[in-house]
């Protein structure tokens, strides 16, 4: 019964309760025991029902804190000697960004993400490592054996490419 009671509910002292709770109904419900099973299977029926309704109140409960824990830090709010706004924001929250603004990120990121794809090999390669992976132009070089000045011509070309595919799109949306 406590094995039964353990795979469904956290700890072993709930499922040690939800056993005692069980045996308390198997007394009180004997008379309705019909026979229609075996009685371990009756039993273990009343557990798992008990131990599945303690699961989901154990699931709804919120653990009440042993100290008070600020939601927000007080750092964030003006002190109490404040002149004209005691207690209150020290910052304002940032504004979040709209389902809109991300609708147009994930958009410019496929349309620069298709520029560096349509860019030839070398360019291709030179921008990917420096300014999608970030590494350093020196480690670029030694990566691809390029000096210095090929490296940059090759990203110059490469930035102006999608540079100019991200303003065709602008030009395109803003038509519109």
């Amino acid at each position: 019964m406590l094995r039964l009671a353990l795979s469904r509910v956290e700890s072993r002292a709930v499922a040690e309760e939800v056993v005692q709770d069980a045996w308390l109904t198997v007394l009180r419900s004997l008379d309705r025991y019909e026979r229609r099973s075996t009685f371990r299977t009756w039993v273990l029926g009343i557990v798992v029902n008990l131990a599945r309704s303690r699961a989901r109140a154990e699931r709804r409960a919120v653990p009440l804190s042993s100290e008070f824990v600020p939601s927000v830090d007080p750092a964030r709010f003006l002190p109490a000697d404040h002149p004209r706004w005691p207690h209150h924001w020290a910052v304002e929250p940032a504004a979040w960004r709209t389902p809109e603004d991300e609708l147009l990120a994930g958009e410019t990121r496929k349309v620069i993400l298709e520029a560096i794809d349509a860019l030839p090999p070398a360019q291709r390669e030179v921008i990917v490592l420096r300014d999608v992976e970030g590494m350093p132009s020196t480690d670029v070089c030694n990566i691809l054996a390029l000096t210095d000045t090929h490296q940059r011509v090759l990203l110059h070309r490469a930035r102006s490419r999608v540079r100019h595919a991200l303003e065709r799109y602008f030009a395109a949306t803003e038509a519109t």
